[in-house]
């Protein structure tokens, strides 16, 4: 049961001074003066035991039975169609003439105080059911990193990094090519100069034989419609490879969020996620990263449990 915050009595203490008065005789007074509290507050509970047994002892709700300002049903209806239109609270407190502090607390109370993906499509989410049923394959284009800049140097090297920036576009750029199993989640990349189509069916090869070496049989590759994947190099390689070639619909990047999750994840854990003083030293951390990431990050898709672990589990299924 929960009491009130300042409640002066437990249900204990208010059950043995309403029993001592209504079934040893006391008095208000003399029941007040061993509970410690006021003849007022021991004559309520007394009344109250009296109304409704056990359950008048319970502390009743401090909330107005009425608010004569409360907003009517027609007005938060309003909101809430004005809300899955995407409009923001502000938005929302203006165009109906309301304190934006009334429409965010409707909205909180209705709960669509957060924006997130309201009004728009379903995410419909799929898993492939067997390792190498489908790859998805992608890019991510990365800056060179010439020489230590201000995150190494800290105040001393600012100026220097700010010279450096200034020079960052002759420096060029660098191009991450993973690949990440549908089922499993087993994920293989790596770092390199271009993304023209030699390249791209190079590294395709490369994930294969990864794949193969962890006894997947890849199926179909999904990619975007990059010029790389379109080119006749690249249906030629695929059909020498044995392998389908899938691409995403136009405009609809999350057919292959997959890939699209891992780059981020990498981004955040690798890329972005420590110091390093020039690309040589990133790459290098390269495959440290992706053997943590198969090997012993837990991944809430897959039950949480690492790819390598699922891989596992399903191979002795399927075998």
């Amino acid at each position: 049961m929960q009491l009130h915050a300042n409640a002066a009595l437990s249900l204990t203490q208010r059950r043995r001074m309403v029993r001592r008065v209504l079934e040893q005789g006391w008095s208000i007074k003399a029941a007040a003066a061993a509970a410690e509290t006021s003849e007022k507050t021991c004559g309520k509970w007394v009344a109250r035991y009296r109304a409704c047994r056990e359950f008048g002892l319970l502390d009743h709700s401090s909330a107005p039975r009425r608010v004569a300002n409360r907003t009517c049903e027609r007005r938060i209806e309003a909101i809430a169609a004005l809300r899955r239109l995407r409009f923001t609270g502000p938005e929302i407190a203006e165009l109906l003439q309301m304190p934006l502090s009334t429409v965010s607390g409707i909205l909180t109370r209705i709960g669509m105080g957060r924006l997130g993906r309201l009004g728009l499509e379903a995410v419909e989410r799929y898993q492939r059911e067997r390792p190498g049923e489908l790859i998805h394959v992608d890019v991510k284009k990365l800056g060179r990193i010439a020489r230590p800049g201000h995150r190494v140097l800290g105040g001393q090297g600012a100026r220097a990094a700010r010279g450096y920036h200034r020079r960052a576009h002759r420096l060029g750029w660098e191009f991450v090519h993973v690949a990440i199993d549908d089922c499993t989640r087993l994920a293989y990349a790596e770092v390199l100069p271009d993304e023209k189509a030699s390249t791209a069916v190079a590294f395709l090869r490369r994930a294969l034989a990864f794949y193969q070496r962890h006894g997947i049989t890849v199926e179909r590759v999904m990619t975007d419609n990059g010029s790389a994947y379109r080119s006749s190099i690249h249906a030629i390689a695929c059909r020498a490879l044995g392998v389908r070639h899938l691409r995403t619909r136009a405009y609809r990047p999350q057919t292959n969020g997959k890939a699209e999750r891992l780059i981020r994840t990498m981004l955040g854990g690798w890329a972005y996620g420590a110091l390093y003083r020039d690309s040589a030293e990133r790459t290098a951390a390269l495959d440290g990263w992706l053997w943590t990431y198969n090997h012993r990050r837990r991944h809430s898709a897959i039950g949480r449990q690492p790819p390598i672990t699922r891989l596992n589990n399903l191979l002795g299924t399927y075998s």
